[in-house]
């Protein structure tokens, strides 16, 4: 996503990767495995969807990165569990979270205080600034819809709803890119159409179809999971490929944000199993 974004209008890369994801996903569903078309109660809760994981949650972070190392992104992204488990709470006021959710949630953010004191110059930049808050939205964005799709359970195709998601999604980050990307200079350059093709193939079609196919098949802080493995690659590759910064001081920001994160899930968790252990009673 760094790549593709350094020398095209980030929106609009996310709109066409996230449209031509979505349109051979559904295409081939639709017409070739002859799943039937969604109802149009279906098609609105699969555009408020796609607005929230695919515009909010993948669209602010591609117009984040034109600014903002893709590591420091991925971590801030990694802050998607704790957001989970909040919108959770909050869904739910009966629950409170315990000493352990507390503690979780301090430690990650201590780790994404560590990350931030390492590029304390950045935020001289306006846009730096701006990206880091819209990473923090996109990722709240993500765990909001995520919570909606796991609650509206498996009344329809998952792979369907996932190419769905993206369609509208990726036809929202249109709207955005005509509103704030800078379109007199347009070019598809080798980088850019590897960038899109990878990220259309491996990131939508096959990650988040999986992703949302999972919701459906695992509680939805097990599911949230694979955010503690972002960061890590993210990080290695942006130091490998992109010469960004990695030192020991980020590395142990990787890990105090990881294990705090972990924590907040593994209360959750705890929370869960003594509910349904008291209900057995």
């Amino acid at each position: 996503m760094r790549i593709g974004v350094m020398d095209f209008p980030p929106f609009l890369f996310a709109g066409i990767r996230q449209c031509m994801a979505g349109i051979l996903l559904s295409g081939f569903l639709i017409f070739i495995k002859k799943i039937e078309f969604p109802s149009f109660p279906n098609l609105a809760r699969q555009a408020l969807a796609g607005l929230l994981m695919i515009t909010l949650g993948n669209g602010l972070v591609t117009w984040a990165e034109v600014y903002v190392p893709s590591g420091v992104a991925a971590i801030i992204c990694s802050f998607m569990p704790v957001w989970m488990v909040l919108v959770n709470l909050t869904i739910n006021r009966s629950e409170l979270p315990n000493g352990l959710i507390v503690t979780g949630v301090l430690t990650g953010l201590g780790g994404i205080v560590l990350v931030f004191s390492e590029h304390l110059a950045d935020f001289v930049n306006e846009k730096y600034q701006l990206g880091i808050l819209l990473i923090f939205l996109s990722s709240l964005g993500w765990a909001l819809g995520s919570v909606m799709i796991k609650r509206a359970g498996q009344k329809t195709n998952p792979f369907l709803n996932a190419g769905l998601q993206m369609i509208f999604g990726g036809l929202w980050c249109f709207v955005l890119s005509f509103l704030f990307d800078d379109l007199s200079n347009i070019h598809f350059s080798t980088t850019t159409v590897f960038s899109i093709g990878y990220l259309s193939l491996i990131g939508s079609i096959t990650a988040f179809m999986l992703y949302t196919y999972a919701l459906t098949k695992l509680p939805i802080t097990i599911a949230s999971l694979y955010a503690y493995i972002n960061p890590l690659v993210a990080v290695v590759l942006g130091w490998v490929v992109l010469d960004e910064k990695l030192n020991f001081k980020i590395g142990i920001a990787i890990v105090v944000t990881v294990i705090g994160i972990y924590l907040v899930n593994k209360g959750y968790q705890l929370k869960t199993q003594k509910a349904l252990d008291s209900s057995k009673l």
